[in-house]
C-alpha cells in the first residue's frame, strides 16, 4: 500500500525530447516491483486536457524501458468501458495537478473514489503532484476556488492528515498552512517542497525523497514545524 505524494515537479524537460520521467517518477515506478510496469495517468484536475494527455504518451514513447502507458478520462464521457477494471489492472496510477476540488467532484460522480481505495488496498502504487498529492490526504491548501489559497477538507482520506505541496516555491503556502493547522482548520500533516516526494506505506510516512539539493519535507502541527530530511535519489 504505497503512495508517493510529490510537492512539485516529478517530470523534467529536455531540449530535444520534451518531458521525461525524473527520479521521483522513476522511484514511484520502482515501488511497483515490476521491470515493465503498467502506468495510468489521470488529468481530471485540468479537465482531461488533451495536450497533457498527448505529452504523457510522448514521454513514455521516448523512455524506452518497457513501460505500458494508458490514461483514464471522464470528460466528456469515460474513455474506457469499465473504470474499475482498468484502474485495478495497473501497477501504478499517476494524478496530475490542477483543481483538486473539481477532481474530487468528478471522481465521486464516477465512483473513482471507491476504486482508488480498492486499488490502494490491492497494492497499486498511487502517485501524483500538487492536486495529485493533495487528493490522497484528508485536505490541505488549494487555489481551486481562485487566486487566494483556501483550506480544503474533502480529500479521499487514504492518508488521514493534511498536505501542502509547493511549500518552498509559492510564498503564501507556508505561512497559511501553518496558521490553518494551528487554528484547527486543517488536520496536522506533511508539507513538501518542490522536488520532494512523501512516501507513505499504509497510512504512515515511510520516508521523504528528493531529486534536488536543499529540498525537504516538513511535519506541521499546531504551533510547530519540524524539518523532515529527504533522501536524495540517484
Amino acid at each position: 500500500m504505497n503512495i508517493l505524494a510529490i510537492g512539485g515537479g516529478g517530470f523534467v524537460s529536455t531540449a530535444r525530447y520534451g518531458a521525461q520521467p525524473g527520479p521521483l517518477v522513476e522511484h514511484a515506478l520502482a515501488l511497483t516491483g515490476k521491470d515493465a510496469p503498467k502506468v495510468c495517468a489521470l488529468y481530471t484536475a485540468t479537465g482531461d486536457d488533451l495536450a497533457r494527455t498527448a505529452q504523457w504518451y510522448a514521454c513514455w514513447a521516448q523512455y524506452g524501458r518497457g513501460v505500458t502507458a494508458s490514461h483514464v478520462a471522464v470528460m466528456p464521457m469515460p474513455n474506457v468501458d469499465d473504470l474499475r477494471e482498468h484502474v485495478l489492472a495497473q501497477d501504478a496510477v499517476y494524478v496530475g495537478g490542477g483543481s483538486v476540488a473539481g477532481l474530487m467532484v468528478l471522481w465521486r460522480l464516477h465512483g473513482l473514489d471507491a476504486v482508488f481505495r480498492e486499488a490502494w488496498e490491492a497494492g497499486v502504487v498511487l502517485f501524483g503532484v500538487s492536486a495529485g498529492s493533495l487528493c490522497w490526504h484528508s485536505g490541505g491548501t488549494t487555489d481551486s476556488f481562485g487566486p487566494e489559497l483556501r483550506p480544503w477538507n474533502d480529500g479521499l482520506g487514504l492518508i488521514p492528515g493534511s498536505n501542502c505541496p509547493h511549500y518552498d516555491s509559492e510564498e503564501r503556502r507556508r505561512p497559511l498552512y501553518q496558521r490553518l493547522v494551528t487554528e484547527g482548520q486543517l488536520a496536522p500533516g506533511y508539507a513538501a517542497d518542490d522536488g520532494v516526494g512523501l512516501h507513505y506505506v499504509g497510512t504512515e510516512l515511510h520516508e521523504a525523497v528528493r531529486d534536488r539539493d536543499g529540498a525537504a519535507a516538513w511535519r506541521v502541527e499546531p504551533g510547530q514545524e519540524t524539518r523532515v530530511e529527504a533522501r536524495l535519489l540517484g
